[in-house]
């Protein structure tokens, strides 16, 4: 079978620096074209970081980015153009980029999650389902924790678990959330989906959803331990995705969830 030529955007970022090595261990891919926003003279894997361009591009079948909403755009600007399949795993999109990220897939497959880890996706799943199951007498909250240098909040993955709460109640995720707290020791529950943020130390990620009746509290939770994690999820995510026409996909596709 013909490997996968693989495109790294963002290469020199914690996940970027996670995908080349995990990617080097892979047998299904070949890491053929690296980027960062600013010119690189080291090699990584014998490959040389390079700015986003088409030149860049052009010679890989999928590009994964881990960079920044913006960068994103710009490299699904040229992707659309010269026909590549992306994986996104950025987080801290507008809703106006959101809008353009679900144009851009009606010209190629992307798939785009907060989260490429099994298990969180497995947690949104439950997380849907007890929003569901629980009547509106049970209020929620979503708790998340990261290192330091992690800038936006709350966390794509907290956003992804606030979004199974809101189909789980048929609702539209953004009507539901509420009160958005920095490193706080503690934060109530209200009306709508309240969101408490931890930024310290190396904490790879921790997240946890709370259900509360003021009778009983229901929790569902996850913690990463190691970033490979991510990065081998994403290029399970990313021979998915070989095989898909355009369209934008979850991972909550790949995993088959009903």
């Amino acid at each position: 079978m013909r490997k996968i030529n693989l495109a790294i955007s963002g290469c020199m970022g914690r996940m970027g620096q996670q995908l080349i090595k995990s990617s080097k261990k892979n047998k299904n891919f070949k890491l053929v074209t690296l980027t960062e926003n600013t010119l690189i003279s080291k090699k990584f894997n014998g490959v040389k970081p390079e700015l986003n361009s088409y030149k860049a591009f052009k010679k890989s079948d999928v590009i994964i980015d881990f960079t920044v909403p913006d960068c994103t755009l710009e490299i699904l600007k040229i992707a659309s153009k010269i026909k590549k399949k992306v994986v996104i795993g950025t987080t801290g999109f507008t809703r106006s980029q959101e809008s353009q990220i679900k144009k851009f897939s009606k010209k190629i497959p992307i798939l785009k999650a907060g989260n490429m880890s099994l298990g969180v996706n497995l947690l949104m799943y439950l997380t849907e389902i007890a929003s569901k199951s629980l009547n509106d007498e049970y209020l929620s909250k979503i708790f998340e924790v990261h290192h330091k240098h992690k800038k936006d909040y709350p966390s794509g993955t907290a956003l992804m678990l606030g979004k199974g709460i809101a189909n789980g109640k048929n609702k539209n995720l953004y009507s539901l959330i509420g009160k958005k707290f920095l490193n706080k020791k503690t934060f109530p529950y209200g009306t709508k989906i309240n969101f408490n943020s931890i930024r310290k130390g190396e904490i790879i990620g921790e997240h946890e959803v709370k259900f509360s009746s003021g009778k009983e509290i229901i929790t569902l939770n996850h913690e990463a331990f190691d970033r490979a994690l991510y990065s081998d999820g994403a290029l399970a995510a990313s021979k998915w995705l070989m095989k898909k026409r355009t369209g934008l996909y979850s991972m909550r596709d790949l995993l088959n969830f009903s």
